[in-house]
């Protein structure tokens, strides 16, 4: 009787085992206001699943379908809090980030999703000419707080004015307060055409990086891996090129 339980006990146990091993990995996905690359639909600090959207977003739905991966998507502010909660939970990921070398060991990360080029922007009517970073420490610069683009200025040895929306650094330069605005591009343009603010002057692209999806290292490599199988897969057919030409 004793044995027939035991018996009983290792066949559930085992069944139980087998069972969570072939259910699908679910990843919880955490984004932030950073158009064109990922918004809230009614521009709102908070949004999820079908509210999000933007060119990694819709990225990430279709490269989560074709990998079989359960997912949700989760937009949240500010961008310190939800890349706090990739690194240190399992099972979370955060996107779009830029692949650097002092996150690299951070993270597991699926991409490129997009490119994100390094710029100062200036007012259409500022004359403000530079041809480097080092000639840019005379004026005032403004940068979005815990962004790469911010943190490799001050990595210069530079201080940039750091608003807790990038939104925030449009007035500010619009208004005098800062002299260049130090952000992505095409994210920074298109930011500005949601404020109505056009014909802003690049006045110097000082570095580039390729933005991907961070996954915290608890994730599967075989999801991982799954993920992206689908990504290449999309820019191999075009799916990619698609959707970045309905927002660009």
């Amino acid at each position: 009787m004793l044995k027939s339980m035991f018996l009983a006990l290792a066949t559930s146990l085992a069944l139980a085992a087998a069972v969570a091993q072939a259910a699908p990995e679910r990843i919880d996905l955490l984004t932030e206001n950073f158009p064109p690359y990922n918004m809230a639909a009614d521009g709102k600090n908070f949004a999820r699943d079908e509210n999000i959207t933007g060119i990694a977003s819709d990225i990430i739905r279709e490269m989560c379908r074709r990998a079989g991966i359960d997912y949700t998507l989760t937009l949240r502010f500010p961008w310190e809090r939800i890349y706090k909660m990739a690194l240190e939970m399992p099972g979370y990921g955060v996107f779009v980030t830029a692949r650097l070398p002092e996150r690299e060991a951070l993270f597991k990360w699926v991409g490129p999703i997009g490119p994100d080029d390094w710029v100062l922007l200036a007012r259409a009517d500022s004359e403000i000419e530079i041809n480097s970073l080092e000639q840019a420490r005379q004026y005032r610069i403004g940068a979005y707080k815990g962004d790469a683009i911010g943190e490799h200025l001050v990595a210069q040895g530079m201080r940039p004015s750091l608003a807790l929306r990038d939104q925030t650094n449009v007035q500010k330069l619009q208004n005098g307060a800062i002299d260049l605005w130090a952000t992505g591009d095409p994210a920074g343009r298109f930011l500005a055409k949601q404020q109505g603010v056009t014909g802003l002057k690049r006045v110097l692209r000082f570095d580039s990086a390729e933005l991907f999806l961070a996954l915290n290292k608890q994730v599967s490599d075989e999801t991982v891996e799954k993920l992206q199988g689908a990504l290449e897969q999309m820019r191999a057919d075009g799916t990619i090129d698609r959707i970045t030409d309905r927002y660009l």
